[in-house]
Parts: C-alpha cells; sequence; structure tokens
C-alpha cells in the first residue's frame, strides 16, 4: 500500500477521497499537505487520523462509520433472531486499535441480553476457524464481528463457518449480507459516500479539511437473508421482517 499511496500523492492531486482506515493512515504519512476525505471509518481519532472529531486539525476530515454502543443493537437482533442463544463471540483483529473498545462495550452490554460474551482475537483465516470451533463445541452460540478489514476479507470462510454449525450472526455492513450472511445492521455505505462528496465539493471551493468536523452516519440499514436463514434453520420473526430495510429472498 505505501508504494500506491506514494505513487497517488506524486499526482498532486486537488483532493483524495478514500474508505479503508489503512489507505487513509498511508495516505497521511505520505502528505500533510493534500487534503484527504475518508468514509466509513471507525474512530478516526483512535486510528490517528484527526485530532478530535469538532476540531480534526491537518488535512484530514470526513465521516465516521459507527460508535461502540452498535455492539448493544447487533446483539438486540440477533437474540431476537434467534432467542435461545447463550454465547456469543466478537471477531476482531487486535492489532486494529479501535478492536478493544470494541471488546469492551461487547463485555460491558452482554450481560444485558443475558449471553456470555467471548472477545475472539482473530488475525488471519486459521485464527477465525479456531475461534469459531470453538464456540460452536457448546450449543446455542451466535456471531458478531468488529467493523475491519479481518472480517471483511475472511467473510466468505466465516459465513461458511456459520452456516456448517449452524451460528446465527449479526454483522456489521449490508455487503456481508449481500454476499451470503445472516443479517447486518450499520451505516449506509452508499450515503456516507454522498455526504462525503459535499465535503470534497467544499474543499475544492476552498474549504480548509481542518476546519470541516468529522460527522457520525445519519443513515443506517438493517438487512435479512432470507435464504441464508434457511440454511442456519432459522425462522426469522415477521415483526423482525417487517423492520428490515431490504429482505433477500
Amino acid at each position: 500500500m505505501k508504494t500506491q499511496t506514494a505513487e497517488l500523492v506524486a499526482l498532486a492531486p486537488d483532493v483524495i477521497l478514500v474508505g479503508i482506515t489503512p489507505a487513509v493512515q498511508a495516505l497521511k504519512r505520505q502528505t500533510s499537505t493534500i487534503p484527504i476525505v475518508f468514509a466509513n471509518i471507525p474512530d478516526p481519532v483512535a486510528s490517528g487520523l484527526i485530532s478530535s472529531l469538532a476540531k480534526p486539525g491537518g488535512n484530514v476530515t470526513g465521516f465516521t462509520a459507527v460508535e461502540y454502543a452498535i455492539v448493544g443493537k447487533w446483539l438486540g437482533l440477533l437474540k431476537e433472531i434467534a432467542p435461545a442463544i447463550e454465547r456469543v463471540a466478537l471477531l476482531g483483529n487486535p492489532e486494529v486499535v479501535f478492536t478493544k473498545n470494541f471488546f469492551r462495550e461487547f463485555e460491558g452490554i452482554a450481560p444485558s441480553f443475558a449471553v456470555k460474551p467471548i472477545a475472539a482475537e482473530v488475525r488471519n483465516s486459521a485464527d477465525i476457524e479456531h475461534a469459531i470451533e470453538a464456540l460452536a463445541s457448546e450449543p446455542n452460540g451466535g456471531l458478531l464481528t468488529v467493523p475491519e478489514f479481518t472480517a471483511s476479507i475472511h467473510r466468505d470462510l466465516i459465513f461458511k463457518m456459520a452456516i456448517k454449525h449452524q451460528l446465527p450472526a449479526v454483522y456489521p455492513f449490508r455487503f456481508f449480507t449481500v454476499d451470503g450472511g445472516l443479517a447486518s445492521y450499520g451505516p449506509d455505505q452508499a450515503d456516507q459516500y454522498r455526504r462525503a462528496a459535499s465535503y470534497v465539493d467544499h474543499i475544492l471551493r476552498g474549504t480548509k479539511p481542518a476546519d470541516l468536523p468529522v460527522q457520525a452516519p445519519t443513515k443506517f440499514e438493517f438487512v435479512i437473508n432470507q435464504m441464508t436463514a434457511k440454511m442456519l434453520g432459522l425462522t426469522v420473526p415477521p415483526t423482525l421482517l417487517s423492520r428490515a430495510d431490504e429482505v433477500i429472498e
């Protein structure tokens, strides 16, 4: 990524729009002058991209993806889909700086849903397989994933193992459900880019990135994949289906 970002910065664009944390970090190391606008980035403060949401400082600003409290929403949906769940594993890469904050939120809120929280550290496919096998060694398990690149890259493996072990799961973004996951709840990623385009426009008109506060999501989407539900032997409650923004048949 270092080579690609160096090549991009060498082109001296007026502004750069980017959508994954490692790319923003790499770009920031390459330039302190070219404006960078990000979208769908969890906790840009913890990731070292900005000083604060209200006053980002420097040449980077944009739109955050999710707040840590969303873990409670994921757990609530998981319990509605599969009320018998007693143990839930949250898969996350500990090398990603904000993962520990998701783990902390998860462990704090899980007892209110009457589930045992399992903060599963996963760095690669082997770790994911081990974590899911361990979860499946006892009944009534469920899955969640931290919204970071490890789960995204290995989502097909997670889907395959979830179906193999009949584990219900809720994911952080729509594309997980479209690609075969059971359900997802998270910010509308397309809307994030539409909003980011407005910041690009402001910058091209002369506004400094440091003067544009980082904004939280305003539009969320809840998606259910009925085909996956059938493969998991689940019947999603009609009341939950009626609340979904999209149901994949």
